[in-house]
């Protein structure tokens, strides 16, 4: 008997999140050419909060962010990537463990 698997996708539907319009805790620093560590983040981030613009720069679309922090350590050498905490009672709720 074959057990059903659930996907991940499937679990991340239960969590929450709370926006914080206009205040996002990342940002991607200005650049003209995004490097390799940079675009990586367009398929290494879980929640699929990278992509790139019609220029070929990398942007963050901030809600929905797991709060993981690979972004934080695929930039951490380049910089690229500001990274905090979100304000109390902001960001991500994790509901059913």
């Amino acid at each position: 008997m074959a057990e059903s698997m659930i996907k991940v996708e499937d679990k991340l539907y239960f969590n929450r999140f709370v926006v914080d319009a206009g205040k996002p805790h990342i940002s991607v620093r200005p650049h003209k050419i995004p490097s390799a560590q940079l675009r990586s983040l367009e398929y290494m981030c879980p929640a699929g909060c990278y992509s790139a613009n019609d220029q070929g720069q990398i942007e963050i679309a901030p809600d929905g962010c797991l709060e993981c922090g690979t972004c934080r350590i695929v930039t951490s050498a380049t910089g690229e990537v500001e990274w905090n905490y979100p304000r109390g009672g902001f960001g991500i709720l994790y509901k059913f463990g």
